[in-house]
């Protein structure tokens, strides 16, 4: 694949979800909590328009499927560790919502892995939904102190992860940018 297929507007926005993470621990550690989601909003706005640009200027591909996933993992294990790091409190508060929304981001990766041996990156509907649902309440619940929006983001987290777990069994290869399990099932003759 030539360079100039690789370096396209729309994956540039993902790398720099790569560059921010290190930046994001560091501000945590360092306490400056305004810098810090000041720094995530704008991580989290290069995500949202890293596929529609993909999408606008045709620069889709599977490598930015795969890369916008890694990045998306990466962002969001860096979130815990610095929540975890800045409000040991509100972990404690939250701690069912914080362990489902964990199990939710990891556990559909893992059976992803162990049946294709290859990284999904379905970003279906529901996934995409949910990531907007927990980003919005996350910063409600720390700017706010309101944990309700949190905990129902949590379980369509969850839901989100049981459909793509049911993608992956339903699956014999994996596939990037899937719509819904309904979607899939429509289209394949199994």
């Amino acid at each position: 694949m030539p360079f100039q297929k690789l370096l396209t507007l729309a994956n540039l926005l993902t790398c720099f979800r790569f560059f921010s993470a290190p930046f994001l621990l560091w501000l945590a550690f360092q306490g400056a909590e305004n810098a810090f989601l000041i720094l995530l909003a704008i991580t989290f706005l290069s995500d949202v328009l890293d596929g529609m640009v993909a999408r606008w200027l045709n620069q889709a591909s599977d490598l930015g499927a795969l890369l916008d996933s890694w990045a998306d993992l990466l962002i969001y294990t860096t979130i815990a560790i610095s929540i975890w790091q800045m409000r040991p409190d509100l972990v404690q508060q939250e701690f069912f919502s914080v362990v489902i929304t964990i199990i939710s981001y990891l556990l559909p990766v893992l059976i992803g892995i162990i049946k294709f041996r290859a990284f999904t990156s379905y970003h279906t509907w529901l996934v995409k939904i949910a990531a907007a649902i927990m980003g919005t309440s996350f910063f409600i619940l720390l700017l706010f102190n309101i944990a309700l929006p949190f905990r129902i983001a949590a379980f369509i987290c969850l839901a989100a992860a049981i459909e793509e777990i049911l993608i992956t069994f339903y699956l014999t290869a994996p596939l990037s940018n899937v719509r819904s399990l309904w979607h899939v099932k429509k289209q394949l003759p199994f």
